[in-house]
């Protein structure tokens, strides 16, 4: 509870869905698993397991775009903030014969996605200095 005071954890109100008065806390002062949480914000999350290190969102979909959705998982292996200790895995599927079906993705938005956690994380540690 000291570190969510603090603004060294993250509170997420009705992000896993159903019920929106439903809020969760989670206490950490690692700016990475600090940061994800941040960028994803907006994403319905199924998973957010901090020993195992990953957090994998639900499927997501835009009102301009019902018929396609995506989904990430996000795989944090330590602290330090480097590239190798963060990996974005992106799912797509399109809505085609009444069926879910698997499109390619774009492997440089995982990139993209990994920089905005990085570069979030990096100021996060810069403000706690």
């Amino acid at each position: 509870r000291k570190n969510i005071e603090e603004g060294k954890g993250i509170s997420i109100g009705g992000a896993f869905g159903g019920n929106k008065k439903t809020s969760y806390e989670f206490s950490t002062s690692n700016p990475m698993w600090r940061a994800s949480l941040e960028t994803l914000d907006f994403l319905p999350l199924t998973t957010v397991d901090y020993s195992g290190g990953m957090i994998i969102t639900d499927w997501y979909s835009t009102e301009s775009n019902e018929n396609e959705r995506c989904k990430l998982n996000i795989f944090i292996m330590g602290s330090e903030l480097k590239t190798q200790n963060l990996r974005v895995s992106s799912f797509c599927q399109e809505y085609k014969n009444t069926k879910w079906v698997g499109v390619e993705v774009e492997k440089n938005n995982n990139v993209l996605l990994e920089n905005a956690i990085l570069n979030k994380a990096k100021k996060l540690k810069l403000q706690s200095n």
